[in-house]
This record gives structure tokens, C-alpha cells and sequence, in this order.
């Protein structure tokens, strides 16, 4: 015979915060949601955890079928549970953000989604849910990990120019940056490189070409 519980289950789900930068801006990609609750509204993508998955690998599993990509930077960011976020049932989330490289994304709506699009930070429509909450603790958090790791570098595409990297900076810092001091400090914590190439940035002389040298990894900076 089945165990069974005295006290009610919680349904888990997890909700990820998935960014890039496109278009000089940082965005974030939301869907709108094709069933109630919420029908027609945007929300974060996610979805229910299966009984037989960890949190982390239905994560993984819905930042693919959302984008199509798989082996980027994942992080679970916090878990959310007040009693009345979700008008179904008891539902407790555990958010993760992502972050993907422009050059890697091939958006595709979910079963559950009648649309897909990235939005700018500054330009968000309201959000279902509590995904409003859950987004600006994925900003501060990522803005937070800007200061003392090399987790922007998760965002550049396979080549770009220090100018391009130094931008992506100030969008997720929302300040500007003293140019160089900015390329003596990259340059020093050693993970990226020349790739022999060149690209030329308005009427200037042609920019050199980084990589990051292993994209496995977050660094911490000491």
C-alpha cells in the first residue's frame, strides 16, 4: 500500500529570468500566456517540476524549450512562496536566471505560451503572477555579481571588442565606466584573449577581438 501524507502537497514549479543583450539594450524574454490564469498576459517563462527531475534540471529543461539553447550560465536565484501567488493551487517557485549570448538564441513559444519576445529592462509591460518581484531580484542580483565576478562575459557573443564588453557593463551597472581604467582591469583577470582579428567601430582604427578563453565558468574576482 502507498504511503500516505496527513498534510496537503504543494504543486513546485521554477520561473527563469532569462537575459541577453540585443540591440544595445539589456532584455529579458517573456511570454504570453495562452490558458488561464492570466490568459493573454506576459509573464517569465517556467513551468511545473516533475516528480522525477531536480529543480536545477527542469530549469535547464524549459530554458531549452524556450530558446532552443542548452549549456549556458544557470543560477537559482531565490524561492518564492507566499501563499496567494498563484489563484490554481498552493504553488511555491523556485526562480533561476539564465544568460545567453545574442549570437546563441532561437526563440520558440513553450505549449503553454501563444507568444514569445524580448522586452527592454526600461520598456516591460505588467507581469502575471509575482514575475515582477521575481525579475527585480534577478536585476539586483546580477547587478550585484557585476562588482566582484566575471559573469557579464556570459553575454558577450563568441568574438567582441572591449568597447562592446565595457557596454554591456554599464547597462546591467546603469552607470558610465572610465574607459581606461575599465581595459586595465579586464585585462588583468586574464580570461579572455586576442583572437587575431580586428573590427572597425565608427571613423576610428580598427578594434581588436577577444574571446573568453572558458565559458564553463563564473570567476570570482578577489
Amino acid at each position: 500500500m502507498p504511503f500516505t501524507y496527513e498534510y496537503p502537497h504543494p504543486a513546485v514549479t521554477v520561473d527563469i529570468v532569462i537575459f541577453t543583450v540585443r540591440n544595445d539594450a539589456l532584455k529579458v524574454l517573456l511570454i504570453k500566456r495562452a490558458s488561464e490564469p492570466f490568459q493573454g498576459e506576459w509573464a517569465l517563462p517556467g513551468g511545473f517540476v516533475n516528480l522525477d527531475e531536480s529543480l536545477e534540471e527542469a530549469a535547464r529543461r524549459e530554458l531549452e524549450e524556450e530558446t532552443g539553447v542548452s549549456g549556458v550560465f544557470l543560477e537559482q536565484l531565490y524561492t518564492f512562496g507566499q501563499p496567494d501567488r498563484d489563484p490554481r493551487e498552493r504553488v511555491i517557485t523556485v526562480a533561476h536566471y539564465a544568460l545567453i549570448p545574442s549570437d546563441k538564441i532561437e526563440l520558440r513559444a513553450a505549449s503553454d505560451a501563444e507568444g514569445v519576445s524580448w522586452y527592454g529592462i526600461d520598456e516591460l509591460p505588467g507581469l502575471a503572477f509575482d514575475h515582477s518581484k521575481i525579475l527585480q531580484m534577478a536585476m539586483r542580483r546580477l547587478a550585484a555579481k557585476l562588482e566582484y565576478s566575471t559573469i557579464a562575459f556570459q553575454l558577450m557573443p563568441e568574438s567582441f571588442t572591449l568597447t562592446e564588453l565595457q557596454h554591456v557593463y554599464e547597462l546591467i551597472g546603469q552607470q558610465q565606466i572610465d574607459k581606461r581604467n575599465f581595459r586595465k582591469r579586464v585585462l588583468a583577470l586574464g580570461v579572455i584573449e586576442e583572437t587575431g582579428e580586428e573590427k572597425r567601430e565608427g571613423p576610428h582604427r580598427p578594434a581588436k577581438l577577444y574571446r573568453v578563453i572558458d565559458r564553463s565558468k563564473v570567476d570570482v574576482i578577489k
